[in-house]
């Protein structure tokens, strides 16, 4: 009977762990990150792609970094908050009571998605703020950000037990897309535009 009740044990102990419970948080950091990474380079490609001088690169990256972290978090605080009331209210409809501890964190998500794009965002401008060179710290941004887009489409893949080369690759290609818009339309606009 006691051997019988153990493998019970055993087999609940080892039942496989469900990566979808993940998908939520595992979506907003690696999104942020991503965001941070993205948004942020292709910024500074843009002005780039006009204004060779670094000091424009890295304050224009920056200002990005900074409005993009403050716009993540705000837009993150008032979705969980959303999400917040209405379990509230759905736990009032079905018991009368409210379990504090089920509930979403508005400002723990908040601070998540803003510190995830800082962490994306860190990674352009870190490769541009040494080089003084115009085309050397184009290539060097180029060059950081395909290794964090690999790096991030790899994370999220082996997080969520996907297919790592399908999802570096989707992230990889949108980041290079993104950088290469903004550079090239930037760059007509100021040749023709202004």
């Amino acid at each position: 009977m006691d051997q019988g009740r153990n493998m019970d044990i055993e087999k609940e102990s080892t039942t496989t762990f469900d990566y979808s419970k993940r998908a939520q948080w595992l979506r907003a950091a690696v999104l942020g990150a991503n965001d941070g990474l993205v948004s942020t380079a292709s910024l500074m490609m843009g002005v780039g792609a006009v204004k060779h001088d670094v000091k424009a690169m890295i304050l224009s990256g920056f200002a990005g970094m900074v409005a993009g972290a403050c716009s993540m978090a705000i837009g993150e605080f008032v979705s969980v908050y959303s999400q917040y009331d209405i379990e509230v209210a759905q736990m009032e409809r079905e018991s009368g009571e409210v379990e504090k501890e089920k509930l979403p964190s508005p400002l723990q998500a908040a601070a998540a998605s803003a510190l995830a794009f800082s962490v994306g965002a860190i990674v352009p401008l870190l490769a541009a703020a040494f080089v003084k060179e115009y085309r050397v710290r184009i290539i060097s941004v180029v060059t950081a950000v395909t290794v964090a887009l690999v790096g991030f489409g790899w994370l999220g893949a082996a997080l969520g037990k996907a297919p790592a080369v399908r999802s570096s690759a989707r992230v990889l290609f949108g980041g290079w897309l993104a950088m290469a818009v903004t550079f090239g339309l930037t760059k007509l606009i100021g040749l023709y535009g202004l």
